[in-house]
């Protein structure tokens, strides 16, 4: 099947504008023959340490699902992408698969990086997802690099999918001794993630990811701001780590697309 990832510039904390470009990056993706589109984690807002996220929960089968579910209907596609949901009484970072008939199936992270502390707890499901594709496992970010989501897909889903708000350093105004190799260390993590995890599980990863830039507050120390970008690295990756579609961050907004033949290889990589 075609499939694309979709690599976005999202304006922090702007849901409206957000959920817009999306509509129109999901479109294009359709219009190019694509059966499934992936949005990045996050897509309706981004994320960062900023007083507009405090407002970016939305009900789980609100703005944001609503969209996924019309294009997927719209297009007879499936369309999946991530966003703060009020569940019950927490907030959630649940990703939404929308299928060609409407119907949905959700998986929320299993635990928040950092600043995202601030705006949902963690979830308890296994991020497989029974879609009439067969099984479709899902990992957000951070979750790409825990050995424990291998270790409870692996042998179990026939495709990956999900994305990334990953984000690096502040900018050079602000000194911080070892900056630039922590940055350099970074990137290289979030580059190799996708295609260890596809080794690791021997099958199709679609990863999309934001690649914009962000000026939000630096945790506790508030007058500080904290000037920086998301690193982008949106890639379609091959279940033994080949590389079938890349956008870096320099290559802005875009779709990566890619033909991949969902099912199980035998794992390239052993779980560490």
């Amino acid at each position: 099947m075609k499939v694309a990832a979709v690599q976005m510039k999202a304006a922090l904390g702007d849901m409206r504008f957000n959920l817009e470009k999306a509509r129109g990056l999901i479109r294009e993706a359709f219009r190019q023959g694509c059966e499934m589109v992936i949005l990045p984690e996050f897509f309706p807002t981004a994320v960062a340490f900023h007083p507009s996220l405090l407002k970016a929960a939305m009900p789980l089968e609100g703005p944001a699902l609503q969209l996924m579910r019309e294009m997927a209907v719209e297009h007879g596609g499936y369309v999946g992408g991530s966003f703060i949901a009020s569940v019950g009484r927490d907030n959630l970072n649940v990703f939404a698969l929308a299928f060609p008939d409407g119907r949905y199936a959700t998986h929320a992270k299993d635990q928040p990086t950092m600043w995202e502390n601030c705006y949902y707890r963690g979830g308890k499901d296994e991020g497989i997802l029974n879609t009439p594709l067969g099984p479709v496992g899902v990992a957000l970010c951070w979750e790409l690099v825990r050995t424990r989501t291998a270790r409870r897909l692996r042998g179990r889903v026939d495709l990956l999918v999900g994305g990334s708000c990953w984000w690096t350093v502040p900018d050079r105004a602000i000194p911080l001794p070892g900056k630039r190799k922590a940055h350099l260390e970074n990137l290289e993590v979030m580059r190799e993630t996708p295609v260890r995890m596809a080794r690791m599980l021997g099958v199709p990863v679609v990863h999309a990811a934001h690649a914009g830039e962000f000026t939000a507050r630096m945790p506790l120390v508030p007058f500080l701001p904290y000037r920086s970008y998301f690193l982008g690295d949106t890639m379609i990756v091959g279940p033994t780590g080949e590389i079938l579609a890349h956008l870096e961050r320099k290559d802005g907004e875009g779709i990566a697309v890619a033909d991949v033949e969902p099912g199980r290889a035998e794992p390239q990589e052993e779980i560490p």
